[in-house]
């Protein structure tokens, strides 16, 4: 058997009951937004763009937090860092002191040594001059005595004196006592002589011995200096570690001191957003209560037109029923105009499914929830591409598609007839070749079948419509 599809089951007109479906749709929207005085929807849009502010906001203050810890845990590696520098920088400072010390106390030893060899010298160059003067002393008097001597022929009278000799002594003793004074001058000058270049030897190794001294304590000097430039050095250090080490002290405590501030935030943002959360959880409750309160009436309200629906069916039913028994009664030929007017729209097409009440096929649509539907009209198996004609003359009031699960579409108001007002519809058509508004006459060609809309295979669904209800065509054909 042909496959068919479950056609758009009422005429146009009850196409509306999607127009229904969305009025019931905005009649949750209104009801939703009615729930209290206030105006939810805008609550609503407070609610979540106040909870989404305090999402951003708590992040924020998180992040920070987070970057405080992380700040405190860099500052105690610091901290402990500069701390572990601190006795190296601490025992350099002693060790450079005591070197200072040391060279200090070098130089001062130095300078003690040198003190004492220029007193040595002095003493010496003291001890050369008068040894010097008494040399003077003694050539001088050696001189007059040799002179005197030899002018006078005796003692002069002052070394007569100074020897203790009387006027009264012979020449040969004077000259006698003239020749030791003179013996005994050279000898004391000569150990003059040789007292003063023993002191000159002396001052010469005194010099030598102090320039020495000198040149090892301006190298002392010398090596103070760099000790001490060193002292300084390891102080500045010391003192540049004491400070990384009292800055980070007070950074890690000023740190540590704001992190209660953030921590009071986190816990004021999450005392907002947990009462936020109940007030959306509140919303969502009741609008869930208001949503579900629809779905009740939009069932109640589909069953009552599924009620509906299935009285007029039957109605239609005993309307076509008639209608067939007056068609009968009149024997209208197959692919003759009936006593309305109408001739077979397919010659040779077998029709495939029939006027009436059926379960919803699988593979369609159930428009009404209710598991089958009303099936207004018939269908005839026709290929997709089957030329279909028009089966009376009238005027073209649809051509085109419609939402209402018939696809493509061409409706023929055929205006009254016998008293009624009589309609054909064809549905699922692969392309139609009327407009809206054309005239058509009998057997003029208005579409091609096919399985446009709510449909699992070709075919074409026929109807007629007597004053806007659908009846078995069957009975009219």
């Amino acid at each position: 058997m042909h496959k068919r599809a479950l056609g758009p089951g009422v005429r146009q007109p009850q196409a509306g009951g999607r127009s229904r479906r969305a009025a019931g749709a905005a009649v949750v929207v209104a009801l939703l937004a009615g729930l209290c005085a206030s105006g939810p929807a805008a609550i609503a849009d407070d609610l979540d763009d106040k909870q989404s502010q305090l999402n951003q906001r708590a992040q924020e203050v998180q992040q920070n937090l987070e970057f405080l810890d992380g700040r405190i845990r860099q500052t105690a590696a610091d901290l402990a860092t500069y701390q572990g520098q601190l006795p190296g920088a601490q025992q350099a400072l002693l060790d450079a002191q005591s070197r200072v010390t040391a060279a200090t106390n070098e130089v001062n030893a130095l300078a003690v040594r040198v003190d004492a060899a220029q007193q040595n010298k002095a003493k010496i160059t003291a001890q050369i001059e008068a040894d010097r003067g008494k040399m003077d002393s003694t050539k001088k008097l050696i001189g007059e005595i040799a002179s005197e001597a030899y002018m006078s022929g005796g003692v002069p009278s002052n070394l007569s004196l100074m020897l203790g000799s009387g006027e009264g002594g012979s020449l040969t003793s004077s000259l006698d006592l003239a020749d030791q004074v003179m013996e005994s001058q050279n000898a004391a000058l000569t150990q003059l002589s040789q007292q003063s270049a023993a002191n000159v030897n002396s001052e010469a190794r005194l010099a030598a011995v102090e320039s020495e001294i000198k040149e090892l304590k301006a190298l002392a000097d010398e090596a103070l200096r760099k000790e001490q430039a060193a002292r300084d050095d390891a102080a500045a250090k010391k003192a540049a570690v004491d400070k990384l080490i009292d800055d980070t002290s007070r950074l890690s405590k000023e740190l540590e001191a704001a992190k209660p501030a953030i921590q009071k935030q986190i816990a004021d943002l999450k005392t907002q957003q947990d009462q936020v959360a109940a007030e959306i959880a509140e919303r969502d409750r009741r609008l869930r209560e208001a949503w579900e309160a629809e779905q009740r009436r939009i069932a109640e309200q589909r069953a009552e037109e599924a009620r509906q629906a299935a009285l007029a069916a039957g109605q239609a039913r005993a309307a076509a029923e008639a209608a067939a028994q007056a068609a009968r009664d009149n024997a209208v030929q197959p692919g003759s105009p009936s006593a309305f007017g109408l001739a077979n729209p397919f010659r040779g097409i077998p029709i495939t499914s029939g006027f009436g009440w059926r379960a919803t096929p699988p593979g369609s649509i159930d428009f009404y929830g209710t598991g089958g539907y009303m099936h207004t009209g018939i269908d005839f198996g026709a290929p997709c591409g089957t030329p279909v004609y028009a089966p009376a003359a009238g005027t073209v009031t649809t051509a085109g598609w419609l939402n209402n699960g018939g696809g493509n579409t061409v409706m023929i108001s055929h205006g009254v007839v016998q008293g009624n007002s009589l309609t054909t519809v064809f549905y699922h058509n692969t392309s139609v070749a009327v407009s809206p508004g054309q005239y058509v006459s009998q057997g003029q060609l208005i579409a091609y079948s096919g399985t446009t809309g709510n449909s699992t295979g070709c075919h074409s669904h026929f109807e007629t419509w007597l004053n806007g209800s659908p009846v078995d065509p069957m009975g009219l054909l």
